[in-house]
């Protein structure tokens, strides 16, 4: 018989493991080497994928029906649809999330002296 038990418990511990928060080191060259440009391509890229997210749960409910919809080819053109939605939003910068981003990636690079 298996002991899916310690299988469980090893899964557990590797979640817990992930699930902790790291703190940027001192010595963090990612931070230091960032240009302006850099920094505003990250920021928007960040808010293209977390609009992209927020947008492919809003539309996971929606059904398709007629004899033309549904199937693996709609939801593959689906989900290009809305990685290309959140780039256009995040390209507009109503939501101000690259905005936010980019403050906090300045204020790190401050922080390690740069």
């Amino acid at each position: 018989m298996i002991d899916t038990g310690a299988y469980v418990d090893q899964a557990f511990h590797g979640y817990q493991a992930s699930q902790q928060p790291t703190v940027p080191q001192s010595g963090n060259k990612a931070v230091k080497k960032m240009s302006m440009e850099q920094i505003n391509t990250v920021a928007q890229d960040f808010e293209a994928f977390f609009v992209s997210k927020m947008m492919e749960t809003m539309m996971s409910g929606i059904k398709t029906d007629g004899p033309f919809g549904g199937g693996q080819g709609e939801k593959v053109f689906r989900s290009i649809m809305i990685q290309e939605y959140g780039k256009e939003a995040a390209k507009q910068g109503n939501f101000g999330i690259a905005d936010a981003v980019q403050q906090q990636l300045l204020k790190m690079q401050e922080v390690h002296g740069e």
